[in-house]
């Protein structure tokens, strides 16, 4: 039979598949979330997240320039302190541990590497959640607010190039963007956890953030159900005065990625997360899937759902797969 038209023409040659390739998958787009912790003279591995480490002040400093040499976006920090407490303290502390972190890290790679820092309360408070509690146990939404203006100052006289706001408490974008300007850090952009779903694949990043949490964080996070809410949240976040609007976590939620990209005229990201990545890890350890193949078709399917920018633990090991 003669079919005039035979779309498999285009897929005969791996020249031919590249150069009609509707999605592409760079270095530049992807960003390496890092832990490091204080009080360690070693790295130290995190059980659920094989390959992935709570980094030493030193050894984080050789992971950012690692990120930089490789042509990575940037970098997420996350700081795990010796010490926690009800509001958080260490948070705020000059010489606490991700406020000295944002300052090594710029250090070592100056402007060429994007330096981020999570904008969040719950891996330094002693309960786990996001923010603070009132008398009652429940997460105070104002008073939150207070302090992660605080903490927004705090990074971005660190050093930080980007601030990430991760609580998902309402006004926050606002609060935090009025916070950096009126202490003039004009240039400091925002990364809003706009779409942050309370999702069952947290878990191992629980670990590795040595999380304290007492009960769940539904009350602020959103349902996995709500598809449109995340669509809402984030055009709230827009109007706040956001740079980037995120979804978190990525491969379940596809939709809400495709939907968002839609509907904001400012870039786009997505968190591959802590439980996603385990997933593929542990499959690939079993023998059940091909390991490079899966992590760079998943990291594509998040950039064809409509990512612009794609938070993940194989940031570093993409990059090296991309350039062969």
């Amino acid at each position: 039979m003669d079919l005039p038209i035979r779309p498999r023409r285009l897929r005969g040659t791996a020249a031919l598949r590249a150069m009609v390739s509707e999605t592409s998958l760079e270095p530049r787009q992807l960003v390496l979330p890092l832990f490091v912790r204080e009080g360690i003279d070693a790295p130290v591995p995190i059980g659920s997240m094989p390959g992935v480490v709570q980094h030493t002040r030193s050894s984080l400093r050789q992971a950012v320039a690692e990120a930089a040499g490789l042509g990575l976006g940037g970098v997420m920090l996350f700081g795990v302190p010796e010490r926690k407490d009800a509001i958080g303290s260490g948070a705020l502390a000059e010489d606490g541990i991700l406020n000295v972190a944002i300052t090594d890290a710029v250090a070592e790679v100056g402007d060429a590497l994007t330096v981020m820092s999570d904008l969040c309360l719950d891996e330094f408070t002693d309960h786990g959640h996001c923010g603070v509690l009132d008398g009652e146990g429940r997460v105070d939404n104002d008073a939150t607010l207070a302090v992660y203006a605080e903490m927004a100052r705090a990074h971005a006289a660190a050093g930080a190039h980007m601030v990430g706001p991760s609580g998902m408490m309402d006004g926050q974008v606002g609060v935090i963007r009025a916070a950096l300007d009126g202490a003039g850090h004009h240039d400091v952009a925002i990364l809003a956890y706009s779409a942050k779903y309370a999702s069952a694949f947290y878990g191992p990043f629980r670990e590795a953030v040595d999380s304290s949490l007492v009960g769940d964080r539904r009350t602020y996070q959103q349902d996995p159900g709500n598809g449109l809410e995340g669509v809402r949240e984030a055009l709230l976040d827009v109007a706040e005065g956001a740079d980037i609007v995120m979804v978190k976590p990525a491969m379940g939620f596809l939709d809400v990625v495709r939907r968002v990209r839609d509907a904001v005229d400012v870039p786009v990201a997505a968190y591959n997360i802590s439980g996603e990545y385990s997933m593929v890890e542990a499959a690939a350890a079993n023998g059940w899937i091909d390991r490079e193949a899966a992590i760079l078709e998943t990291l594509t399917s998040i950039r064809r759902a409509g990512a612009d920018v794609v938070l993940t633990y194989w940031a570093a090991e993409a990059a090296r797969l991309l350039r062969g």
